[in-house]
């Protein structure tokens, strides 16, 4: 998202970057799998599609990613490791009634996961993107908050459960539950950083 192509978000178990060329070869490296292109709902890339995909997703106007891994400057991020990545997908306008912003995550590194840094990227993502003080088109109010995820995946379920989500609705076809955001629950929030080129 242009609104954020700068953001990073620092926790002291978390920090959120913005989608960047550098990431790309390991994004795919992470999708040539077929259990995680499973549990995301993604499709096989090209090499050449996966930076087209970068590209957009740092320009476009109505998603957000980020990578979980003074100034803050490519250079000294360049020691964290990439383990994933957190995504806002805005469908439509805050102001239209379809309006809704899908939330996922993804923890790719197995060594990582199960340690509770979905929990806690997810957490500064939604806290981020909520915040009355966020670069238009956030805010996002919290009622519009929305994620789906394949109906196997218990340990995402729980996790988005935890965060004040609810199961809304099974796709059977898909094999997909939607969950959206009905109870009142704290998130963290990070530490706003503005990354240097």
């Amino acid at each position: 998202m242009r609104a954020n192509e700068k953001t990073v978000i620092i926790h002291p178990d978390v920090v959120l970057v913005p989608y960047r060329t550098e990431h790309v070869a390991k994004y795919h490296e992470w999708m040539t799998s077929a259990e995680l292109r499973e549990l995301t709902a993604s499709e096989a890339l090209s090499l050449e599609e996966e930076y087209e995909m970068q590209r957009e997703w740092q320009t476009d106007e109505d998603s957000a990613s980020a990578s979980p891994g003074a100034t803050v400057t490519p250079e000294n991020l360049r020691d964290l490791p990439m383990i994933g990545d957190a995504n806002l997908f805005l469908k439509g306008t805050p102001d239209e009634d379809e309006f809704e912003c899908e939330v996922e995550i993804m923890i790719a590194e197995p060594a990582y996961r199960r340690r509770g840094i979905a929990h806690t990227a997810l957490q500064l993502m939604l806290s981020y993107a909520t915040d009355p003080s966020s670069p238009s088109p956030l805010p996002v109010p919290r009622e519009r908050l929305v994620a789906r995820i394949g109906e196997k995946n218990t340990a995402s379920i729980r996790l988005f459960e935890k965060l004040g989500f609810s199961v809304t609705k099974r796709v059977a076809v898909f094999e997909e539950v939607e969950l959206r955001y009905t109870k009142a629950t704290p998130w963290v929030a990070g530490e706003l950083r503005t990354l240097e080129s």
